[in-house]
């Protein structure tokens, strides 16, 4: 009889396994991601909507810097502005690069020009977190492309490079100064 009902409950095994589906799922979307060549990785490119945006995403969020977001992106530096940092990024306008002579900002966002638009692009950062009141106690500041930018106090503020700050977000990384002009390395 125990062989019966041994043989009885091994059969019973073999229906319910045989009546499960054999199916795969349907890959999921980070499978299928990465799958897909892309041109563009690193840490820029990884989407995370619960951390305090770094300087990087307060530029992207911002309807004023539409043009600073790309000459970022036609330079690709985007992952330099996602490093842990601390970085301080001197952010001008859309109006800033609008007052740049005209066809300048066009030309700088060819692709044969990337160096120059980088070199330019690096010399509205340098390394800290500074709020604007701390700028004060500066005289120059060393950016990112090894070149200074010099800081006056004008009716008690900072004026970087001739731009004045017109508001300072923190960042997750540092923080970002918004400014009315475009800082341009001088040249040599």
């Amino acid at each position: 009889m125990k062989t019966t009902h041994r043989i009885f409950a091994f059969l019973a095994c073999v229906l319910i396994f045989s009546s499960c589906k054999n199916e795969t799922e349907a890959p999921t979307e980070s499978a299928t991601a990465l799958s897909k060549p892309t041109t563009r990785t690193g840490q820029a490119f990884v989407e995370d909507d619960q951390a305090t945006p770094n300087v990087l995403n307060i530029a992207i969020g911002s309807p004023d810097h539409t043009t600073l977001v790309a000459a970022v992106q036609a330079a690709e530096l985007e992952n330099a502005l996602v490093n842990a940092g601390p970085l301080m990024v001197f952010a001008p306008t859309n109006e800033a690069f609008a007052a740049l002579p005209e066809g300048t900002v066009e030309n700088l966002l060819k692709p044969e020009n990337k160096n120059a638009l980088s070199n330019i692009l690096k010399h509205h950062v340098t390394p800290g977190n500074y709020s604007k009141e701390f700028l004060k106690k500066f005289k120059k500041l060393g950016q990112a492309n090894n070149q200074d930018v010099q800081i006056e106090v004008i009716d008690g503020e900072p004026i970087i490079g001739g731009a004045k700050i017109i508001a300072s977000i923190p960042a997750g990384n540092g923080i970002v100064h918004v400014i009315d002009k475009v800082l341009l390395p001088p040249t040599n």
